[in-house]
């Protein structure tokens, strides 16, 4: 078919508000539960769940429910001839497996997409397969264009500590870095759609340099997206955004956003990320 093709995707991508309606991207929300209370991930104000991670209660995430993703297919299914549905790594959530079953039932045709990725990787990859279906592409070359983005994409992280990947059980290979020092800080990525380690650097600020340093290799003087999100670490973005402003001058597109919650609840307060897109 070579209508319309509308973009559907999971908050996950932290995707600011005003960019997802810009381009007319249906954002489906994760759900967060904090003690007995389960809500849509945006209905959870980020500041009390800073807090009641500081304060060790249980708070946990799902995907969305089936019939979440039913009604979005039905809303962008009465103005679009096709769907792409893009969602985080199948190997961190249900969320893409979930995406199918309704898929499967949608009156138009939709194709679910597993990023293999999460964060602004996987927003910058929405936002540009947006701006193909926008210009007239059809479902292949929308496919295509989320294909390359996804590829060359890097996600980066800085945690605190460990601890909050270990409880949700979304470690993956970085569980060989748990038992380090204290005063070691871990660096991260996505790897074959699972969180990885990067290194581990002595003191918070060392660790967030080596970041930014880790960032401009990864763009390799292309011209990229580049997005810096954080989870209740607004001071440390800043310092890292002024970082990459200074050393990334040639930079197309600079988003400034906090990482979607459900991603905040496994990293921890005081997470930093960078994204590198290229295009």
């Amino acid at each position: 078919m070579s209508g319309r093709v509308a973009l559907v995707t999971d908050s996950t991508s932290s995707l600011p508000e005003s960019l997802a309606a810009q381009w007319g991207i249906m954002v489906v929300p994760m759900r967060i539960r904090i003690g007995s209370q389960e809500r849509a991930e945006p209905a959870v104000p980020k500041e009390i769940l800073v807090k009641a991670l500081q304060r060790d209660l249980e708070v946990t995430t799902a995907p969305p429910e089936e019939a979440s993703f039913a009604w979005a297919y039905e809303h962008v299914g009465r103005t679009a001839d096709e769907v792409v549905s893009v969602h985080i790594s199948g190997r961190q959530s249900q969320t893409c497996e979930i995406a199918r079953q309704a898929a499967e039932k949608a009156r138009v045709p939709v194709h679910v997409i597993d990023s293999g990725t999460t964060g602004m990787s996987l927003g910058y990859a929405v936002l540009a397969a947006a701006r193909t279906a926008g210009a007239g592409g059809g479902a292949r070359r929308v496919i295509n264009t989320l294909a390359k983005r996804l590829e060359h994409s890097a996600e980066l992280m800085y945690v605190d500590t460990l601890e909050y990947l270990r409880r949700g059980g979304r470690i993956g290979a970085a569980a060989a870095m748990l038992g380090s020092a204290l005063s070691l800080k871990p660096l991260l990525t996505m790897t074959d759609g699972q969180v990885a380690p990067l290194d581990r650097v002595l003191g918070a600020e060392r660790a967030l340099r080596r970041l930014v340093d880790t960032a401009v290799k990864r763009a390799d003087g292309r011209q990229v997206d580049v997005a810096i999100e954080h989870f209740g670490a607004l001071a440390r973005a800043n310092r890292v955004l002024t970082r990459l402003r200074q050393r990334l001058p040639g930079t197309r597109e600079v988003t400034f956003t906090e990482v979607s919650s459900t991603i905040g609840v496994h990293l921890g307060p005081g997470a930093v990320g960078i994204t590198i897109s290229p295009a």
